[in-house]
């Protein structure tokens, strides 16, 4: 029987806008902003991010701590289950029935006892895996919505995330992970403080 939960791991969706040219990853500096024969690349580093970025922290204590929860509580029926499977089969053994119709009974009670555990698993694990997806679809979302303001002036034709070796080499002057990451946290900062403002409002009304 599976007992331990394990939490899906976070995706960041790079933002990516390119032409037809190959973006190289070369000494060369950056290609001017009014230089057309150029393309002009950036990346983010996604472990960076992750663990920078507030609103990322704060969503992954979440995850982790329902994780954990879940993975008590299915721990802990379990260890019922198999209590109730342990002492039926030393009654069993023990001759302990009174009655042929009282042992099937008490195996019968111990088969749903079983079932309900793996029902309560798959719905702790589809909870986990809807939560999961929710925090991506709100990181992706912060991430591209941000970019595009970003973009606005820094003129970016390709912005890649870089995690491990996806991207076997890059310099480091195209890196705007920093850029991203003092952004993000900038405007998610903010947010709260506009939602207290709007409660305020309303319980003035």
């Amino acid at each position: 029987m599976k007992k331990n939960m394990f939490l899906a791991a976070v995706a960041v969706v790079a933002l990516a806008s390119c032409n037809n040219a190959s973006p190289k990853m070369d000494e060369q500096p950056v290609a001017a902003d009014n230089n057309n024969s150029g393309m002009k690349i950036a990346y983010v580093e996604v472990d960076s991010l992750m663990t920078q970025y507030e609103f990322c922290k704060e969503f992954t204590l979440t995850l982790q701590k329902k994780s954990n929860n879940a993975r008590n509580t299915l721990n802990q029926k379990g260890q019922q289950l198999q209590s109730a499977a342990a002492n039926f089969q030393q009654k069993l053994q023990n001759n302990g029935f009174t009655s042929r119709e009282q042992a099937e009974s008490q195996q019968a009670a111990i088969q749903r006892q079983q079932q309900s555990l793996q029902e309560l698993q798959a719905r702790l694990e589809n909870e986990l895996a809807q939560e999961t997806a929710k925090y991506n679809d709100a990181l992706r979302d912060s991430l591209m919505n941000f970019l595009n303001a970003y973009n606005k002036d820094k003129k970016y034709d390709l912005i890649l995330t870089k995690q491990g070796d996806n991207i076997l080499y890059a310099a480091k002057r195209f890196d705007i992970t920093n850029d991203v990451i003092n952004g993000l946290n900038k405007r998610y900062k903010k947010a709260p403080a506009a939602k207290k403002e709007e409660e305020k409002k309303d319980e003035k009304k």
